[in-house]
């Protein structure tokens, strides 16, 4: 967890404090989201088809490491949901603080 601090003291002090800055990154993680979760379905779905119609020698021939790739591209969609909605978040609140 101690790696986590200077990256989130980063954050917080390069990304949330610019308005300009965190908008565009915000936009950013927003389509890397996009794309991320758009491509997960589609290769999961790929995957899922091969692994039924060729059972254990697709997981062996490749279907195994598309399988890890799937979890990768979730958790880095996750990750640039998390973004989003943390740039989501210093935007509202700094544009309505004070309503």
């Amino acid at each position: 967890m101690t790696m986590c601090k200077p990256v989130k003291a980063w954050f917080q002090r390069v990304i949330l404090r610019r308005y300009g800055l965190c908008f565009l990154v915000m936009g950013a993680s927003f389509f890397g989201f996009g794309i991320g979760t758009l491509n997960l379905i589609y290769v999961f779905q790929a995957n899922a088809q091969l692994l039924l119609a060729h059972g254990w020698q697709a997981l062996w021939d490749g279907g195994f490491l598309q399988l890890v790739e799937i979890l990768v591209t979730g958790y880095a969609s996750l990750l640039a949901y998390i973004v989003f909605k943390a740039c989501e978040y210093r935007l509202a609140h700094g544009l309505t603080d004070g309503l």
